[in-house]
């Protein structure tokens, strides 16, 4: 039997899932972030130099961390159905899919996840999902446990949301706040109002359709906003901004910092 996929099941019940984004791609910084109490961690491959190879370790690194209370999020660099088989035979269970823009996409993005006849995921028979081929019962059984996700990231693509919504097997909708800003011309600004408006928007919708809401969001009060109305998975954080935030307030305390370097001689 596949191991309980405890954020898809929070998200069924509609419990609010706090996360962080994690773009530093090294197994230890994942144990390191994974013991920090947050619901979920994403594990990204879309924005970093990691792979398969690597992000099995992550996993691995994620699955050792003695609290056991972090669920790992993977995205992959894209939906594709090849890649997609290796992330889910390295035992992930969870996958965002970026860039989603029709109903047709996210179709695909299921059947990548399920064995014929539901799906196209190829067989096999001695991966690490299945404990190596000791889990008998990994075929019949890994889509009860497998979370789907489908990052929407364009007005064109939340103009299509219902009928994305709509597609069986998409567990949630996650609203790329960034790239939704580029393709509304406003490249960056979170809080433009019409970016503001797009996301309460399509939250307040997905929530509609039955499906789980989800964004990334770094400034806090935002990220209440969203939960206030009704996002079921925000990411709060992102472990690189975390890391160059806290080492450039140290070094500005100390007279050095960004822009301010004194030189060695």
């Amino acid at each position: 039997m596949p191991s309980r996929n405890h954020f898809k099941h929070a998200l069924r019940e509609q419990r609010a899932q706090i996360g962080l984004w994690s773009t530093l791609p090294f197994p230890y910084v994942s144990e390191l972030l994974a013991g920090s109490g947050f619901d979920w961690l994403m594990l990204d491959t879309e924005h970093t130099a990691s792979d398969p190879v690597l992000m099995q370790q992550q996993l691995q690194a994620v699955d050792a961390e003695r609290n056991g209370i972090t669920s790992a999020v993977v995205r992959p660099a894209w939906n594709d159905t090849v890649l997609i088989k290796r992330y889910l035979d390295i035992g992930a269970q969870s996958l965002l899919f970026p860039f989603v823009q029709t109903p047709e996409e996210a179709a695909a993005a299921v059947a990548a996840t399920r064995y014929p006849p539901g799906g196209v995921r190829g067989m096999g028979g001695t991966m690490r999902a299945s404990r190596f081929g000791r889990d008998t019962n990994y075929v019949r059984d890994a889509e009860s446990e497998l979370c789907v996700l489908v990052q929407l990231e364009t007005e064109e693509a939340l103009e299509r949301l219902e009928e994305i919504a709509a597609v069986d097997g998409v567990d949630g909708i996650f609203i790329g706040p960034a790239d939704l800003s580029a393709s509304m011309g406003v490249a960056g600004d979170l809080h433009h109002p019409r970016v503001r408006a797009a996301i309460d928007d399509a939250i307040r919708r997905i929530r509609a359709c039955g499906k789980a809401p989800g964004i990334l969001m770094l400034d806090e009060k935002r990220a209440r906003e969203c939960l206030d109305l009704g996002a079921l998975f925000v990411a709060v954080g992102t472990d690189q901004v975390l890391l160059r935030k806290s080492a450039d307030d140290l070094a500005t305390r100390f007279g050095r910092g960004p822009g301010n370097a004194v030189a060695a001689y």
